[in-house]
């Protein structure tokens, strides 16, 4: 009986202790339900996974074909920022802050008259009344400060146009002839038998002045019509009956080959020529035929800048046909059986080169007494100097704050005689160093005394001043040789005996020269 009873007890211990799924797994219909519920737990698990990554790739593709348009996408804040800032950098690079200014504070002219006479930036003024004197001169940056109250106050230039005057800038420099003829080319001739593209005197000025914008409208190959035969319509050239310009033909006009031989003969020397046409002189008598005068003109301009620089271009018509018949018949008479003199060819250029000049003085809009201001005469001589903008600013505001309160004008007869003066830049170049090699100061009265005794003329005093003021750094009354020099050799040439080309190609031909002609330092052991 306690046997029994022990198994029994043994048993009962041993169900309690094992598992209860050992016992469901006894029975093979539980065993497959066990089975089924895991694989149903299992299914549930994945697919729970599945959405999660689904939901995540969802997300990173946002931008995606998947989801394009069904969900607007948040822009972070910092490209928020940015934008605004790239906004506002463009809105104050185009705003026109001198004319905000001008508007939201208008000039008062209520002590007009009441400047102290100290700051009139004459000799002997101290230090504070120009310190004075160039603070207002900053509070007035943008607006241009005349002599005259009857002429008009320009307007400062505004973005698109800077852009567009400096893209002009660099067709002057670096482009072909025939491209800059096209450009500043404004009028085509209506002929009977051919329709010939020509340049008026202004356009000619305009296609060799740095800083003259083109008419809106009249840019590369686009012209206004004009037929001579037409009563009602007139060119108004504002020229003289005498000018140099009726002589070469064609109403006035200027056509590409014209354009080429005005060009050479602005840009070579008078001595050149005179060299030139000894050259080809054959029996001595200082005179030329038309056949020799030709050899002259292609030699001469095979010398300029300009010249090496052209070639025919036959599909725009643009092709140098040689010295244009009025003037041979100008030069030679109209059977072609008379002699030019170097003389007549030297008026030639020097007519030539006034009548320029005359052109670059009207444009500066002379007052009722015919003078232009100090101001405008500083720009004229700065033309061609090459300066950065901040350095030609800073000297023509010093010429404005010079002359602003005493200043006379310069008259047209003063500035013909100073660009007489000019034409002989080299032989003064000599004098001013040998004054400068002696130790000698330059001074306003040695300046004069160079112009007389060289080019025979007589400069005035206040001619100059101004000059003076210009090239005179430091306020010492001396003359900066070497700057004037340069500048006014370049004013001279006008430019045009630039290189037409970057210089890179030049370096490069001197590279490949010097690697050519160089013998390597390791063949000499």
């Amino acid at each position: 009986m306690s046997v029994l009873r022990f198994l029994v007890t043994r048993r009962a211990l041993t169900a309690l202790t094992r598992p209860r799924t050992f016992n469901i797994l006894q029975n093979p219909a539980q065993i497959a339900f066990a089975s089924t519920l895991c694989n149903q737990n299992r299914i549930c698990h994945n697919a729970q996974d599945l959405t999660k990554s689904s939901a995540n790739l969802s997300l990173m593709q946002v931008r995606g074909h998947k989801r394009f348009g069904h969900q607007e996408e948040k822009v972070p804040n910092v490209t928020k920022y940015f934008h605004m800032f790239i906004l506002s950098l463009f809105l104050i690079s185009v705003m026109d802050w001198g004319k905000v200014k001008r508007l939201l504070l208008p000039k008062v002219d209520a002590d007009a008259g009441q400047r102290p006479s100290s700051a009139a930036g004459v000799n002997g003024e101290d230090k504070t009344s120009e310190s004075e004197s160039e603070d207002s001169d900053d509070e007035e940056a943008g607006s241009d400060l005349h002599l005259h109250e009857s002429k008009k106050i320009r307007e400062k230039v505004g973005f698109r146009e800077r852009k567009i005057i400096e893209y002009e800038n660099r067709i002057r420099q670096f482009s072909t002839p025939d491209k800059i003829f096209r450009y500043f080319a404004t009028v085509r001739l209506q002929d009977a038998t051919q329709t010939i593209v020509c340049m008026t005197p202004e356009d000619f000025l305009r296609s060799i002045y740095p800083g003259i914008k083109q008419p809106d409208g009249l840019g590369l190959d686009q012209y206004r019509r004009y037929d001579p035969k037409s009563v009602g319509e007139q060119l108004n050239l504002h020229l003289e009956k005498n000018s140099i310009f009726y002589k070469l033909g064609s109403y006035g006009l200027i056509t590409f080959s014209d354009y080429i031989f005005l060009l050479t003969v602005l840009s070579i020397s008078r001595r050149h020529f005179e060299i030139a046409f000894r050259m080809f002189d054959l029996n001595g008598d200082g005179d030329v035929d038309c056949e020799e005068f030709e050899m002259v003109a292609t030699l001469v301009r095979q010398q300029t800048s300009m010249g090496t620089r052209h070639r025919d271009h036959a599909n725009t018509g643009n092709t140098f046909k040689g010295v244009n018949s009025a003037l041979i018949t100008y030069f030679f008479g109209p059977n072609m059986d008379e002699k030019l003199t170097i003389e007549k060819f030297l008026d030639f250029q020097e007519q030539l080169q006034k009548e320029i000049l005359s052109l670059e003085f009207e444009r500066k809009e002379p007052n009722d007494e015919g003078n232009i201001t100090e101001a405008d005469f500083a720009e004229l001589l700065l033309a061609y100097a090459g300066y950065p903008l901040k350095k030609k600013q800073k000297k023509l505001k010093r010429v404005k704050r010079r002359f602003r309160d005493h200043g006379k004008g310069i008259s047209k007869q003063d500035y013909l005689d100073f660009f007489h003066f000019l034409n002989n830049i080299n032989d003064v170049d000599t004098a001013l160093t040998f004054y400068h090699i002696a130790g000698a100061s330059i001074d306003q009265q040695t300046l004069q005394h160079v112009a007389k005794t060289v080019a025979m003329v007589n400069l005035s005093d206040h001619v100059v001043d101004v000059v003076f003021t210009i090239f005179d750094e430091n306020n010492d009354n001396q003359l900066s040789n070497k700057e004037f020099i340069s500048v006014m050799k370049n004013r001279v040439q006008r430019g045009l005996e630039k290189p037409k080309d970057t210089g890179f190609l030049k370096m490069m031909r001197s590279v490949f020269k010097c690697a050519k002609e160089t013998k390597p330092v390791l063949l000499d052991i």
